[in-house]
């Protein structure tokens, strides 16, 4: 999530994803979601659940539905994912100016 997400988004956040992953299956049990840390370009949230299903595609096919409902919300919420970024600083020069390099 970026950094510019307001603090009453991201206070909401791990609630909203909770309720995602308890209303989507009865076979999914939500551990925990949490804001967890500031990475170098986003605000991190760990959320850990459990799909209760030996069946692959049908663990799979729960995933999805989660996170599509997760993009449905930040979507409508108009929150934005983060990309790495870097900021980058020129030093201006103006041109034909002589250098002394001695």
């Amino acid at each position: 999530m970026s950094y510019e997400t307001s603090y009453h988004l991201v206070e909401k956040i791990p609630a909203m994803v909770s309720s995602i992953v308890k209303s989507t299956s009865d076979l999914t049990r939500i551990d925990r979601a949490h804001f967890r840390n500031y990475s170098e370009s986003a605000l991190q949230f760990e959320v850990v659940y459990y799909v209760l299903t030996l069946d692959f595609n049908r663990y799979m096919d729960i995933q999805q539905e989660i996170n599509l409902a997760i993009l449905r919300e930040f979507r409508r919420l108009g929150v934005d994912f983060a990309f790495p970024t870097r900021p980058l600083y020129l030093a201006q020069q103006t041109f034909g100016e002589k250098r002394n390099l001695a």
